[in-house]
């Protein structure tokens, strides 16, 4: 029976009949078959094709059904090769040359060879390109330096870039990197975010619709064929929902657990995985209209709100108070020197007090759950209380993950004065040069929702990512963070140390510090 047999019908498992619909299920129907992965995730993707989304969670998706020219080595955020086996790189830091990896297909049984790599990139970043129109691709600007992409003969592809650009191998391995069939997008067109094909250790098997996407085992996988015969990835958007799903057995792994159901999971019959990566939690203050168009009052705010009793309240001390807009866990380009807002309501009244804005109204925007938004409900009401108690009139409205970045990626004007956030990252310039920038307001194709704008943060970006020198990154890393904290264009609350739980059935699994899941040498009994 296929895998998709049973998640339409069940099977019979472990010698128990199995009844599995993707909608509830109880204790006495809890046994999972072996071989087959369930996973408990935060929310319905919102496409599978890797240049269309920016979430980790579909991200978690994604990276077992694609690969790109290079990957994160296990364990780290070093690159090493993956579809390209070896890459030379130009004396002046502007020509990448690729050798790629013979003999592979995609899952629709066409070639991988360097023209499918050029279709990718020429796709993402040529307005004139046939196929630009399935896009749009949110993430391009971790390519905009890429001038042209040339076949120079079956598996020889060259990147030629209009100037020096530090984090080109790292953003390659980051899933706007992972390569789709060519065939597959000229088949499907806007459609193939449903309808994948890659070249990864699973393929895409099916997708209903909020109950589960299915992929199967790629026994032709060029890395060596994954353990598992499937996995099924079910959202489950309310924490205390994937919890009891988690107890009851039916499902097998479960991403981001609740904070206050970590103790559940002390016996043996769970493992609880623990993985520092580079994660921050903020909150976008608009700076463009508002109360928030004062910097008084956007520092009245980081003032105002008790971030360590967040962090360990609310948080069970799973996450440490964010200082600044950079994760820690660069710890190369992290400003040791700065500490976070203290939590300091006299000091915001008075800050209030001299911008004129006391009793100014808020608009907040908080999402039910989405990725790595580290119980955003219970968050957000802990901060309405705190910025009320200093002399805001906070009201919130609540959104499902996807309807919330569609309301917040476009830009907080005209709707919201702050809203909820959390990015996972590959590389220091990726978060402030998406969403810290002049030019990344949403008008102009970045994630900058609150419209902050400061010349010295752009000039300082723009060095640090054509700087060849990493001292000399860092440096220039480091007087962007100082500055963009005096300005405080976000509250900056909680680095988080991710965390998932396996079932005793599930063997080999780890966490990355990338966030991803990556799930081919897992061992399901």
């Amino acid at each position: 029976m296929s895998i998709t047999s049973f998640t339409r019908r069940g099977l019979l498992a472990a010698g128990t009949a199995l009844t599995l619909t993707f909608g509830t299920l109880t204790g006495a129907q809890a046994q999972t078959p072996p071989g087959v992965l369930i996973v408990g995730q935060i929310a319905e993707p919102k496409s599978l094709d890797p240049a269309a989304v920016t979430a980790v969670n579909d991200f978690r998706i994604l990276m077992n059904v694609y690969d790109g020219l290079v990957r994160y080595k296990d364990g780290t955020l070093e690159v090493e090769p993956a579809l390209a086996t070896d890459w030379t790189i130009s004396e002046d830091g502007t020509e990448y040359t690729f050798t790629l990896r013979e003999g592979v297909s995609f899952h629709d049984g066409t070639p991988f060879n360097a023209e499918a790599v050029k279709f990718n990139f020429d796709r993402m970043l040529d307005e004139s390109h046939p196929f630009h129109d399935t896009g749009p691709f949110p993430l391009a600007f971790f390519f905009s330096s890429v001038e042209s992409v040339e076949a120079v003969d079956d598996l020889t592809v060259k990147f030629t870039l209009s100037e020096p650009y530090a984090p080109f191998l790292s953003n390659l391995a980051y899933p706007t990197g992972l390569l789709v069939s060519p065939a597959a997008v000229e088949q499907y067109g806007a459609d193939f975010g449903r309808n994948p094909s890659g070249t990864g250790p699973f393929k895409f098997a099916e997708w209903r619709s909020n109950e589960a996407v299915v992929i199967e085992a790629n026994p032709d996988y060029w890395d060596g064929a994954p353990e598992l015969q499937a996995v099924v990835f079910r959202p489950i958007t309310d924490a205390n929902t994937r919890t009891a799903e988690m107890l009851a057995g039916g499902i097998d792994l479960m991403v981001e657990v609740p904070p206050v159901a970590l103790s559940e999971f002390q016996g043996e019959a769970y493992t609880l995985h623990e993985q520092a990566g580079p994660h921050v939690w903020f909150l976008i203050l608009n700076a463009k209209e508002g109360p928030f168009a004062d910097k008084l009052v956007r520092q009245a705010a980081n003032y105002a709100i008790n971030k360590e009793a967040l962090v360990n309240d609310v948080l069970e001390g799973t996450a440490e108070v964010a200082a600044g807009p950079t994760p820690p866990a660069f710890a190369w380009a992290y400003n040791d020197d700065l500490e976070p807002y203290p939590y300091d309501p006299e000091k915001a009244k008075e800050l209030l007090a001299e911008a004129g804005a006391e009793g100014a109204e808020l608009t907040f925007y908080v999402t039910e759950g989405g990725s790595g938004m580290l119980d955003p409900i219970a968050m957000g009401t802990a901060i309405q209380a705190d910025l009320n108690a200093v002399g805001f009139d906070t009201k919130i409205e609540t959104y499902e993950w996807n309807t919330f970045l569609g309301e917040v990626n476009p830009g907080l004007e005209g709707k919201a004065d702050m809203a909820e956030m959390a990015w996972m990252t590959n590389d220091p310039d990726t978060l402030p040069f998406l969403a810290l920038r002049s030019d990344a307001w949403p008008d102009k194709g970045g994630f900058n929702s609150g419209y902050y704008s400061n010349p010295e943060v752009d000039e300082l970006l723009e060095a640090a990512r054509v700087a060849t020198d990493q001292d000399e990154r860092a440096e220039l890393y480091k007087q962007m963070q100082t500055i963009v904290q005096e300005d405080a264009p976000w509250v900056f609350v909680a680095n988080w140390k991710q965390n998932a739980v396996t079932s005793e059935r599930v063997e080999n699994f780890t966490l990355q510090p990338s966030f991803f899941l990556l799930l081919d040498d897992v061992v399901k009994n």
